[in-house]
């Protein structure tokens, strides 16, 4: 099993001020002779208090969170932490360098690689690493996402109910101390491999986002997030949110759950007449699809299967059978979820 002694290259976990490491993923092939794969870490320890892990790059492109990460772990002082940072800004290293969503080395979702395998491939070496050796060190977990190339979210945490009411509340207050104008809650274990699961099976409290997307960067929502963020950072105590810092704004809750994915009925080039945030009904038309290669068919209608908030919209216009066009979200009662 991976230790914290052997996990990390260049760090000492019990050492104060800013280092800089990696952990090394073993990997040989073509390109790699038996070498490794140098995953970026940063510490930032002031002493004594809560160790917070920070990742972002899960998927290679997916930008917000890389970008909140960088700017963190170069602004900040870390003579005004009280514990510990552990920052991962390109956790699946191939990925980002590929700017892919998946690794270009295995074809591996990283978010559907957990608890991994310390002997597997690459992906599944660095889920292994994760949940044995920085996993168990955090007080509090935060993996930044946002919709990548192939989709653009609201901009929103993203938050996995329960595993029990205590830490259901404690991911609350920390998804509206983090104030974007959205916040999905999803059912628990979702996605059994998920981060956010296996946080959940450790016993670790873990807020997810998703800041947008689209493959590029949205100034306004790095903004944001980035106020976000250092709220829940002064939340757990580890580091005093800068004077300046505007108070969390409400934040309004959605259910995206399974049945929210509206799928193409058609091959062609989607035409979406909806917007994010835009309230539907069930039998409302969202778009059309249209053929590419039979310009004697008619295009395809997108008809809205039930009421919901437009939650998620699919950026690349081309579209197969099996490609989600849009998610609808539901509404939660006042007062946010149970």
């Amino acid at each position: 099993m991976t230790t914290v002694t052997t996990l990390l290259r260049g760090i000492d976990l019990d050492a104060e001020g800013r280092q800089a490491g990696s952990i090394d993923i073993e990997h040989s092939d073509n390109r790699h002779d038996d070498g490794v794969i140098p995953v970026p870490v940063v510490t930032l320890s002031g002493g004594s208090g809560p160790t917070v892990l920070l990742l972002a790059g899960t998927h290679g492109d997916e930008y917000e969170g890389q970008v909140l990460l960088h700017r963190l772990m170069r602004e900040t002082d870390p003579s005004t932490v009280s514990g510990r940072l552990i920052i991962l800004p390109a956790l699946n290293l191939p990925a980002v360098r590929a700017a892919t969503r998946v690794s270009p080395l295995d074809g591996g979702n990283l978010n559907r690689s957990y608890p991994g395998d310390e002997r597997g491939d690459p992906t599944a070496q660095i889920a292994h690493a994760v949940v044995t050796g920085l996993l168990p060190l955090a007080d509090l977990a935060l993996d930044l996402h946002s919709g990548g190339a192939n989709s653009i979210y609201l901009p929103s945490t993203f938050v996995y109910a329960g595993p029990d009411p205590e830490t259901w509340q404690r991911k609350k207050d920390a998804a509206e101390a983090f104030g974007m104008p959205w916040s999905f809650v999803v059912p628990p274990r979702l996605e059994p491999a998920s981060f956010s699961a296996a946080a959940d099976e450790a016993g670790v409290l873990m807020i997810s986002t998703e800041l947008g997307g689209g493959g590029g960067v949205d100034p306004a929502i790095v903004r944001d997030s980035a106020a976000g963020l250092r709220r829940v950072l002064a939340g757990a105590g580890v580091l005093r949110a800068p004077d300046g810092t505007p108070t969390a704004p409400p934040t309004t809750w959605l259910d995206l759950g399974r049945g929210a994915a509206v799928r193409t009925p058609a091959r062609g080039l989607f035409e979406p007449l909806v917007t994010l945030s835009q309230r539907v009904a069930a039998g409302d038309l969202l778009g059309y699809v249209h053929p590419v290669e039979e310009p004697e068919r008619s295009s395809e209608p997108v008809v809205a299967h039930r009421d919901g908030i437009v939650a998620v919209l699919r950026r690349p216009p081309l579209v197969d059978f099996g490609d989600n066009l849009l998610h609808l979200a539901d509404p939660v009662p006042e007062g946010g979820p149970a």
